[in-house]
């Protein structure tokens, strides 16, 4: 089921809203970006994500070319605490079509420890470029 959730990052200085179902599975991805991050995110499709204040805070993140040639991911994080709550990313293919953000689990405000628990994960190999299928190891993300 839907539900709206706030988030923010670390000092507080930019918050979001977006509206998304955990119940229907998050990722964790081993790439060498998410791998240092240990970013665990939720996709966000389309005008359901907002950024409620902040904005000028904002820092992008589009990383070196060779790892998105393509030049639409931007990897935004507060220019103050350096937390990196969501990413933007364009994709022309199902279920994204277009414009989507990829939000950090870890900036949503207001989740339970049990919630939390609950929430599938699916882990994605992306060392490999193989986002459909887990690494054969994935305890330590």
């Amino acid at each position: 089921m839907l539900k709206t959730y706030r988030g923010s990052c670390h000092c507080g200085s930019v918050r979001f809203e977006c509206e998304v179902d955990l119940a229907q599975g998050t990722r964790r991805c081993n790439c060498r970006f998410c791998g240092k991050s240990r970013l665990w995110k939720v996709f966000v499709l389309g005008d359901a994500f907002r950024v409620v204040s902040g904005q000028e805070m904002l820092r992008d993140y589009r990383g070196p070319e060779s790892q998105w040639p393509q030049g639409h991911v931007h990897h935004y994080f507060c220019g103050y605490c350096g937390f990196r709550g969501f990413s933007k990313g364009y994709l022309e293919m199902e279920p994204f079509d277009g414009w989507f953000h990829a939000v950090n689990v870890a900036a949503l405000d207001g989740v339970s420890d049990e919630e939390l628990a609950a929430i599938p994960i699916q882990y994605e190999n992306g060392r490999e470029d193989d986002y459909d299928h887990p690494p054969a190891i994935v305890s330590h993300m």
